[in-house]
């Protein structure tokens, strides 16, 4: 039987690309690498956020009799543009490693194959685990009740989207996650037909495998993960997940690779005092909220502003047994959700949209 030299680069390749497909959660976040960021200070990287600029109107006719300023040509306005940078910042190593003696490694296991499979897995259900904890200690502006007195979930999903809408939020990219309780009564209601969808699509991916549909603009995404009576509606740039190869020493036998940004590490070596391989997978992680400045209209002066504040408004909570909707508070003493609700409409008791 020929001898056939398998790369470890060729290994680490494949590990990527497993994992890769393996995620649901950090799947459906912004991803970022890190290999043009390496040694970068403290530990973080900045990932650029555009800016945002208000329109401004001029008077017209500005300076003849009748206007407001006879007699004197008014200046326009000019307004700075500036970039932001939200910063990323790397304190984890999510790993998994095994030892595999000559017994193993010649009549169990025939290879590496099936050891990298399952350490992939386990790095996999790190990162998965990192990710749904980023998402629920997050603090949202909104949350929604699925259990609203007069609303069915059909409503909320609607609900969902008209909050967004006002949030401005893009509609191109936007998803909504859910808890196993949420995809019960999602797929069990008539009214918005999702049984349907489930098994059309053939599964390439743990993220496909968890796709149930679509409906009202998102994408409609299960994960095992997240407590079952929760949900986010949210933009798949709502949070930034990032990713990164450690450096490969010198030493060893390894390699490292990425996949649609999603990077690993494989080193393996041979502990000849135990006659044992050794064999970690691991990757540096990160996860980063993305909040942004609004654009809002002066009502006196019909000019658009910017808001002082930065606001997290790319993603909403739902809560499946909440009877009442957290919406921000236009007369509370927090500046931030007064400037929210002016800005957007979206607001509390005095919300003329009802909820």
């Amino acid at each position: 039987m020929a001898h056939t030299v398998v790369k470890p680069e060729k290994i680490a390749a494949t590990a990527a690309v497993a994992l890769e497909q393996s995620l649901i959660v950090p799947a459906l976040f912004q991803r970022e690498g890190i290999d043009q960021y390496k040694g970068a200070e403290n530990d973080t990287i900045n990932v650029k956020v555009e800016g945002v600029l208000p329109f401004r109107t001029y008077e017209w006719r500005s300076g003849e009799p009748g206007s407001s300023t006879p007699g004197t040509r008014a200046a326009i306005q000019f307004d700075e543009y500036a970039e932001k940078t939200v910063a990323v910042s790397f304190g984890g190593n999510i790993y998994s490693a095994v030892k595999l003696t000559d017994e193993q490694r010649d009549f169990d296991l025939n290879g590496w194959a099936k050891l990298m499979a399952k350490q992939t897995e386990a790095v996999g259900r790190g990162l998965e685990r990192e990710a749904v904890n980023h998402l629920l200690d997050e603090q949202y502006s909104v949350t929604l009740g699925g259990a609203v007195s007069g609303r069915d979930l059909r409503g909320t999903l609607i609900r969902a989207r008209e909050v967004l809408n006002r949030f401005m939020v893009p509609q191109e990219g936007r998803v909504l996650l859910v808890g196993t309780g949420w995809e019960t009564a999602l797929l069990s209601d008539d009214k918005l037909n999702l049984s349907g969808n489930v098994g059309e699509q053939e599964a390439v991916s743990a993220l496909r495998e968890a796709s149930i549909g679509r409906r009202f603009g998102f994408d409609i995404v299960v994960s095992l993960e997240v407590p079952a009576d929760s949900a986010f509606a949210m933009h798949r740039s709502a949070f930034i997940f990032a990713t990164g190869a450690p450096t490969l020493p010198q030493s060893v036998t390894g390699g490292t690779a990425s996949h649609n940004g999603v990077a690993l590490r494989w080193l393996q070596d041979y502990d000849a005092q135990y006659l044992t391989d050794r064999s970690v997978v691991n990757t540096y992680k990160g996860f980063r909220t993305v909040k942004d400045q609004l654009i809002g209209i002066n009502s006196s002066t019909d000019q658009a502003y910017v808001s002082v504040h930065e606001h997290f408004v790319r993603a909403i909570k739902l809560d499946r047994v909440a009877t009442a909707d957290v919406l921000p508070d236009p007369d509370g003493p927090d500046a931030k959700q007064q400037e929210l609700a002016a800005i957007t409409g979206v607001q509390g008791a005095a919300d003329g949209a009802g909820v």
